[in-house]
């Protein structure tokens, strides 16, 4: 009598090993893009919501913050968001306003090098 071994082959292990290495390679360049989109929008977002502070300190108070540590003392900020480029929250660049007597924070940039999807630098928004 003749037994039977059940099992896959080795032919039938390595056809579906190339499978699904054919389906990483579609998907991951695909889930990076959308982490690195997702990080862009986060940061877009914070930049407004920082500025948005900015903007209603001044309102009420006649005169820019000193720093962005004084947005949450004051309570306009919970805290000072980290940046999703640079994973920080020191990273922040404060920009002045032209007259120095109202204020020290006029707007503020993110401290990331580089350049985003749509072509334009971290820097500059």
């Amino acid at each position: 009598m003749v037994t039977r071994r059940t099992g896959f082959t080795l032919i039938e292990l390595l056809v579906v090993m190339a499978l699904i290495g054919l389906l990483l390679s579609l998907s991951v360049p695909r889930y990076f893009g959308h982490v690195q989109k997702a990080r862009e929008a986060v940061l877009r977002q914070d930049l407004a919501m920082m500025r948005e502070a900015i903007d209603k300190h001044f309102g009420d108070r006649g005169v820019y913050p000193a720093s962005l540590e004084q947005l949450v003392e004051r309570k306009y900020l919970r805290r000072i968001p980290v940046d999703p480029v640079t994973d920080r929250s020191a990273s922040w660049i404060v920009v002045a306003p032209a007259d120095k007597e109202a204020g020290q924070v006029f707007d503020v940039r993110s401290g990331a090098e580089g350049v985003a999807q749509d072509g334009s630098a971290y820097a500059s928004w």
